[in-house]
């Protein structure tokens, strides 16, 4: 049997591959196929893979994301029922503040009180109402003049009056009238004057509160909108 010719690369021209011995052509063919197979899985699948690989992190954030607003959703109907109790208590309590009929009689019984506790009201003025989103308040520019026993009975009568009668005080002065003639400061029973304004308070009905909807919404729109 005779010994297999071994192939010298050096003569192989590369310009007359049909000339090459057939082992050489098919060596050829073969390193041919695997550039063509390595630039095929470069072009085509390595793109894929990095696409496969996205869409991977993609599905991963949605579902994180899915997982979220699925949370989110449960607790919407707890959510809700809360804050419908809420807006409900808040409505409560609005009705216990005087009405719009009720309120003119109240700044009356007010001044009244006050009357009835030996306080002498050298000014009660009441200002211009100013509604606001759920409610009205009521300034009321005064001058009082009594003792200390004197305020605090007017305190105690206005709390007991039948509405829930609500006031804060403003720029409120309360200094001795006259000076004291012991020597010995200012006692419970020497006058005071009580200066300033106060607020009350008073719910607006259900036409009041829609009228002030459109007012709000003008206010909060930005400038330059349409």
């Amino acid at each position: 049997m005779s010994a297999k010719k071994s192939i010298n690369l050096k003569e192989l021209d590369i310009n007359n591959i049909g000339a090459w011995p057939r082992q050489a052509q098919i060596g050829f063919a073969a390193i041919v196929a695997l550039v063509i197979i390595g630039l095929w899985w470069y072009l085509f699948i390595s793109d894929k893979r990095t696409e496969l690989e996205d869409l991977e992190r993609q599905e991963t954030d949605l579902r994180a994301e899915f997982e979220t607003k699925q949370g989110r959703a449960a607790n919407l109907e707890p959510l809700k029922l809360q804050l419908a109790q809420m807006e409900q208590q808040l409505q409560q309590m609005l009705r216990q503040l005087p009405s719009k009929n009720e309120m003119p009689d109240l700044i009356v019984d007010i001044s009244q009180t006050a009357l009835a506790t030996g306080i002498t009201n050298e000014l009660f003025q009441p200002g211009p109402e100013e509604p606001k989103e759920f409610y009205a308040e009521k300034p009321i520019a005064l001058r009082m003049v009594g003792s200390y026993h004197q305020f605090g009975g007017f305190v105690s009568g206005v709390a007991s009056l039948p509405r829930v009668v609500i006031m804060t005080m403003h720029d409120i002065q309360l200094k001795p009238r006259g000076e004291s003639k012991t020597g010995e400061g200012i006692t419970v029973n020497a006058p005071l004057e009580l200066s300033g304004t106060v607020k009350t308070y008073r719910y607006l009905d259900e036409e009041e509160v829609a009228a002030q909807q459109p007012a709000a919404e003008g206010a909060t729109k930005p400038e330059g909108g349409n």
